[in-house]
């Protein structure tokens, strides 16, 4: 049984749905940390077990920056020495009392270490074990997969840049996801171990995540017989879901979807001409339009404010969008009047925010109960909690077994 919510838990930590639940993971970087944020995030006791110089996400520079204050907030850290034999006693202690062990190393390491599912199922039956891997096992297992590698071979890349100029998505997509699909099988199988008592192991990766993401595309072939377009040369469904440069080289989203959608747009926007247009009386006919509608409609709304747009736009009930920075997102109005953004404190004492999971569970979002942790912030307390005494715990870190802050 794991123990209790620690005391700067709020309360309301021990309502969430995976309360009770002890996760071990052996993980860094971002695929594996989202499956663990995840399910911390619900309510989990998420013990992350990290080298003694720490997961190499810490040190991370540039667009890796800010890996490891978001996906491991809500866990706890110990540092083990896992090539010591004292260490890796420890580690066995500690995923004896686990409901889920997670790990997104080569598939050797975890069996070289003696950590694999064999091993571990072994000795707790009722354990789910999940791997994040590059790839399912088959022809390419043995690669070594990133993202981006997926993103490429994946057809995501083809689909995002420009004929001829393949390009990676602006986020880590396939690592998030491949991550939250982890949650998603180990969930499962907790729901299946209270039918059945027993545990399995659930594998995750991200070439077939990714293969899932561009499926639609995939079926857009099935269906038509015609390849995907890459998505700034496609032939779009609507006849107006566009980009506009508008007064002071401001940038704006703005889409008519439906047929309703287009009386309203032009009535709002004064254009009877266009909305007695034959040519245009349909979605369809708007659609093979495009070539001159377009156009058209970029200088006449060209004069127009970027705000004024979307006032008539949100007036209207017509979809848009700013062009917003990640950053300018900090300052937005509806994820902080409606808690989107919880504080949260770096591991360096920088306080912040971050976004939470996008949901919410029976009207609340599920929040930040630990910051990130401090290397081995948790490795005193933890060690107590498996039955070790202060001699035993001060020898331990005597020895370079474990390491805590001073």
């Amino acid at each position: 049984m794991s123990p209790l919510p620690s005391p700067d838990q709020p309360p309301e930590a021990a309502a969430l749905p995976l309360a009770g639940v002890r996760v071990i993971e052996f993980t860094h970087m971002v695929m594996g940390p989202t499956c663990g944020m995840v399910l911390a995030d619900l309510g989990a006791e998420v013990i992350k077990v990290e080298p003694l110089a720490g997961d190499n996400t810490r040190r991370l520079l540039g667009s890796g920056a800010g890996f490891f204050p978001l996906f491991n907030r809500n866990k706890k850290s110990i540092a083990v020495d896992l090539q010591r034999p004292e260490g890796l006693e420890l580690v066995l202690r500690l995923t004896a009392s686990a409901d889920i062990v997670s790990e997104n190393f080569k598939p050797a390491t975890m069996a070289r270490l003696g950590l694999d599912y064999a091993r571990l199922s072994g000795l707790n039956p009722r354990l789910i074990y999940v791997s994040h891997k590059g790839f399912l096992p088959g022809p390419y297992d043995h690669r070594t997969a990133l993202d981006e590698v997926v993103q490429m071979m994946g057809g995501l890349a083809y689909m995002t840049g420009r004929p001829g100029d393949p390009l990676r998505a602006g986020s880590s997509v396939n690592d998030i996801m491949g991550g939250m699909f982890g949650a998603i099988g180990a969930m499962a199988a907790l729901a299946a171990r209270a039918r059945t008592g027993r545990g399995q192991q659930v594998q995750a990766a991200l070439f077939e995540n990714n293969v899932f993401l561009v499926a639609q595309h995939m079926m857009q072939f099935a269906v038509t017989g015609a390849p995907a377009a890459p998505m700034p040369d496609r032939i779009s469904a609507w006849g107006i879901y566009d980009v506009f440069t508008v007064q002071d080289g401001a940038q704006v989203f703005l889409a008519v979807v439906s047929d309703t959608q287009w009386l309203l747009f032009c009535e709002a926007f004064g254009f009877a001409d266009l909305k007695a247009d034959t040519r245009l009386a349909t979605n369809n006919d708007r659609v093979r339009a495009r070539g001159w509608l377009l156009p058209l409609l970029r200088e006449r709304l060209a004069p127009h404010a970027a705000s004024e747009l979307s006032s008539l736009f949100e007036a209207h009930g017509l979809p848009f969008a700013p062009i917003t920075r990640p950053q300018d997102l900090f300052d937005d109005p509806h994820l902080q009047q409606t808690g989107g953004l919880a504080p949260l404190r770096l591991p360096d004492g920088r306080d912040t925010t971050v976004p939470l999971l996008p949901l919410t569970l029976d009207g609340r979002r599920p929040g930040v109960r630990l910051n990130p942790p401090v290397l081995g912030e948790h490795s005193r307390e933890l060690l107590a909690s498996l039955g070790y005494g202060e001699a035993d715990i001060r020898r331990l870190l005597d020895q370079g077994v474990v390491g805590a802050p001073d």
